[in-house]
């Protein structure tokens, strides 16, 4: 398992996006995203370890486009120089939420967890009813030192507390979030080391199993809106 084909590529990606120079090194792009479906085969298994709700996953079916849609951004860069994957119980599905994967040269990399997704409002009220009649349970996980070592709780907000819920509510802060999820960054060196970079990433995605759990229990019932 070589991580360093996979920086070299999107490195190289990165200061030549343009649909010229990738088409002339597709041979690079297909060395680069086997290594990176390789690396996720690892996790996938050591995550199952602690998690086999995601053992039945295909690496091929968690990673998403390198394509970018420009139709409507002012960035006209045909591709995001960066390999990503979502392992969950349901695949690159947002729900049920699962453990995120971004390798991006420039210091950009991480490891998330958590509701990114918050255009799905039904998920969101879910979340915001759950949170507001388990928040001790909330609390402990999000107070759990370990957690606190390498988490705080991120999301887009309201500046206020939406109508329905009490404003003096102990997670009021936690209610006004549209979506709640976790970030752990990634200096470019840690993908140095495959072996290294794999048993620290599942180090911290097991830290957050707890989170994403505490989620996936408020998202009972969700069904994706049909496309």
């Amino acid at each position: 398992m070589n991580t360093q084909i996979i920086m070299d590529y999107l490195s190289a990606l990165s200061m030549n996006n343009n649909r010229e120079w990738y088409h002339a090194n597709k041979d690079d792009y297909k060395k680069a995203n086997a290594a990176f479906e390789e690396l996720l085969q690892t996790l996938i298994l050591e995550i199952g370890k602690f998690d086999s709700s995601v053992l039945h996953n295909k690496p091929k079916e968690l990673t998403f486009k390198i394509v970018r849609d420009t139709r409507f951004s002012h960035d006209k860069s045909p591709y995001n120089p960066a390999f990503r994957a979502h392992i969950s119980a349901k695949g690159k599905l947002p729900v049920p939420v699962g453990y995120y994967l971004m390798i991006k040269p420039g210091n950009q990399s991480f490891l998330g967890g958590g509701l990114f997704a918050d255009m799905f409002k039904d998920a969101t009220t879910m979340i915001r009813d759950y949170i507001s009649q388990n928040g001790e349970e909330w609390e402990k996980i999000i107070h759990e030192p370990e957690f606190e070592k390498y988490f705080t709780v991120q999301g887009t907000a309201l500046k206020n507390v939406p109508a329905g819920y009490e404003k003096t509510h102990p997670q009021a802060e936690y209610l006004k979030f549209k979506s709640w999820y976790l970030e752990y960054s990634l200096k470019d060196e840690a993908l140095n080391n495959a072996e290294a970079f794999t048993a620290r990433a599942t180090e911290i995605f097991q830290i957050m199993k707890p989170f994403n759990d505490y989620i996936n229990k408020a998202l009972v019932g969700f069904q994706m809106p049909a496309r």
